[in-house]
């Protein structure tokens, strides 16, 4: 058997757009909606040898995470994973869980031993809440996951539909301000409030008569406004732990700012600080861009326009003897 010289790794951004039970009141518990983006990404390659350092504190997690897969597979002490890309930490995009998947994949396929992202994400410990972002390396797309179960490992993706081709989402960016993570975001849900029957209840409803129709109709009228619904009651109940419905308030502006343009899809991504705003085209996408970098270019502020991503992460595979890469499918999660 021949062995790959390298293989590359590149994994989506994800959106989490909300949690739609917290309480487990009808037996499961969170259950999750999102959308897999094609930028920002992270691109991570596997190699026998030496590498070079491109960004040392993604490189610092990726070696973490190499030496957590080692204590659970035989990983020969030459393999290697140098990141050329990461995406932004702490502002709501997944990067820990990408950046997880990423190495652990490439690893696998260096190695000939076709872990699937399951397999990586149990190997890596992953995916605690939510299943939107293991979902979104495995199958891009927007995603609703099912919660956690009695006897859930992972929650199952319930729901994928594909994004349209032609929508766009413009990504707000507070690089002054990082959302919560690691040991403060377990404790902000310890302080959260009882979630209400009620909300559930309108919340499953919002995504299974609106949002998902919407969505497959290709109708921002259906879709955009079932959304901000979602991050309106979401936001609003996180507000005690991260100080307002969105955490930034600079972000915050923004958004009110576009929904006052006609804007109907807005909201914050997981603990943000990042924003985002749906629209249904590239032209409008970057009118408001323009506008926006403008009347925010003193804020720190940054704004990047970005496509829904319809396909899983991509796997490239190199041979010492062909020049040209073989890209290759990957196990889905089952």
């Amino acid at each position: 058997m021949t062995f790959p010289d390298q293989v590359t790794v590149i994994a989506p951004a994800r959106l989490h757009l909300g949690f739609l039970d917290l309480n487990q009141p009808a037996g499961r518990r969170f259950g999750s909606l999102g959308l897999a983006l094609d930028s920002p990404h992270t691109i991570v390659r596997a190699v026998r040898g030496a590498i070079d350092v491109v960004d040392l504190h993604a490189q610092e997690k990726a070696a973490r995470l190499l030496y957590a897969l080692r204590s659970t597979i035989a990983v020969p002490d030459d393999v290697a994973v140098q990141v050329d890309e990461a995406i932004p930490e702490h502002c709501g995009l997944g990067s820990g869980t990408q950046l997880a998947l990423a190495v652990g994949t490439a690893v696998s396929r260096l190695l000939d031993l076709d872990l699937s992202p399951l397999d990586v994400r149990e190997k890596l410990a992953r995916g605690a809440r939510s299943g939107i972002g293991i979902g979104a390396f495995a199958y891009g797309g927007f995603l609703v996951d099912g919660g956690h179960g009695a006897s859930t490992s992972l929650p199952p993706i319930t729901s994928r539909v594909a994004f349209p081709e032609h929508w766009r989402v413009v990504l707000i960016f507070d690089e002054s301000f990082q959302g919560l993570s690691g040991a403060k975001e377990v404790a902000a849900f310890h302080i959260l409030p009882a979630f209400p029957e009620t909300l559930s209840s309108h919340l499953c409803r919002l995504v299974m008569t609106r949002a998902l129709p919407g969505l497959a109709e290709a109708s921002m009228a259906e879709f955009g406004p079932a959304i901000t619904e979602v991050q309106r009651v979401v936001g609003d109940h996180f507000a005690p732990a991260q100080g307002g419905r969105f955490a930034s308030p600079r972000v915050a502006e923004v958004l009110a700012w576009l929904e006052g343009r006609g804007v109907q899809c807005v909201g914050q991504s997981s603990w943000g600080p990042t924003g985002f705003a749906m629209v249904e085209s590239e032209s409008q996408a970057q009118e408001f861009v323009r506008e926006a970098e403008a009347r925010w270019h003193e804020r720190r502020l940054r704004f990047v326009i970005a496509r829904g991503r319809n396909a899983a992460a991509s796997v490239e595979v190199r041979h010492a003897y062909n020049d040209r890469p073989t890209i290759i499918p990957f196990r889905t999660l089952h």
